[in-house]
């Protein structure tokens, strides 16, 4: 990947002007791209196979794509005290000029961060920023667009139309991916219905495996999930049972009843950031980026995924990319069957963030904190 790559990504978005809004912030002197010095704190393990392993590879990715550039990351970092240190850490061991800060749970730290360190660039994943900080920024993925997709196939692929659902946390950005991907199984199997199961965590295998065992006991013959770890791919393999993953392509957890998986690709966020930086360009914005970007994506097809599926799939990839298919465009129901969206109207981005409820299909509830 080349660093000409992240320069027409980052013009191209300024001509589409989507997606993200910037602040007036005071301009930023250029430095020398290896004076940027990236840093990166994770919640988890890079080794682990989920989340953190795509962050870093985000990271390395980035750094291959820039002559001169040297990251440095902190991994299973916790919140509160650790985070702080962490990212303090990287400013003055490693002479950071630019810190993201790569968990939803980061959010109040990085505002305590970007107070003590003004001429820092903080870049926080998830989270919305406020109109009056003048270095921090946030980003994240459409990973419902993805979502939507994979249900497409999910709903293609399930004989039974009982489909299950591994879920970590009931927040907003697991929620509304929860309802995309069933309005995806829905679009092509309107019976469909996806069993939720809350874990309330991001990364315990031993529990994810018994939420898969849970599942397809109650008679889920397909699983999707969007915990860390391979446990519900593996347990789908060993049980018969096709899986969507999550992260990155898991088809080496579950190489026959793999069928996809939503995929991140954060270099197309770090690289344009990295370059801003240099270029005393960089300023805090809201950046939520999508299929059209290239952050998020779809892995190749398993071997199970018939050619006419991934051809219904492939097209509607194809509308989403374009905007032509939006997804959440109503008439839409939630499971309680009261209407949500009309007919003829698209959920604003403000309402798809904050998304607080089910949609028709979904069995399970939300727990409230």
């Amino acid at each position: 990947m080349k660093k000409c790559f992240f320069l027409a990504v980052l013009c191209a978005y300024a001509v589409a002007g989507t997606a993200f809004s910037a602040w007036g912030a005071p301009a930023r002197a250029p430095i020398p791209i290896e004076d940027v010095n990236p840093g990166y704190v994770f919640n988890g393990s890079a080794s682990a196979g989920g989340w953190n392993y795509m962050l870093d590879a985000g990271r390395r990715a980035t750094d291959a794509a820039f002559p001169g550039l040297r990251s440095a990351h902190v991994e299973s970092v916790e919140m509160g005290g650790p985070a702080v240190a962490a990212m303090e850490s990287l400013i003055r061991r490693h002479n950071s000029k630019l810190i993201f800060a790569c968990a939803f749970g980061y959010w109040d730290f990085v505002q305590e961060m970007a107070q003590k360190h003004p001429d820092i660039a903080f870049m926080h994943v998830s989270g919305s920023r406020r109109e009056d900080e003048d270095n921090v920024g946030t980003i994240f993925g459409r990973m419902y667009q993805p979502r939507y997709l994979s249900g497409m196939v999910a709903g293609s692929l399930s004989k039974s139309g009982k489909i299950g659902y591994v879920a970590a946390y009931p927040i907003p950005e697991v929620i509304r991916t929860i309802n995309a991907f069933t309005l995806g199984a829905r679009q092509v199997n309107p019976h469909a219905t996806v069993k939720v199961m809350w874990l309330h965590s991001w990364y315990t295998p031993s529990r994810e495996k018994e939420a898969a065992q849970v599942l397809i006991e109650a008679g889920c013959d397909l699983l999707g999930m969007d915990t860390d770890t391979g446990a519900v791919a593996r347990e789908s393999e060993d049980a018969g049972v096709y899986v969507i993953g999550y992260n990155h392509d898991m088809s080496g957890y579950a190489p026959t009843m793999h069928l996809t998986a939503p995929v991140w690709k954060w270099e197309r966020f770090f690289g344009p950031i990295v370059q801003q930086v240099a270029d005393g360009t960089w300023k805090p914005e809201d950046m939520w980026w999508g299929m059209k970007e290239g952050v998020v994506d779809l892995a190749p097809f398993g071997p199970a995924v018939p050619e006419d599926v991934r051809k219904i799939v492939n097209d509607e990839k194809e509308r989403v990319i374009s905007g032509e298919q939006l997804i959440f465009t109503g008439p839409i129901k939630d499971q309680t069957g009261t209407a949500r969206i009309r007919e003829g109207e698209t959920m604003p981005d403000a309402d798809i963030w904050g998304m607080d409820w089910f949609v028709e299909g979904v069995l399970g509830d939300i727990p409230r904190y």
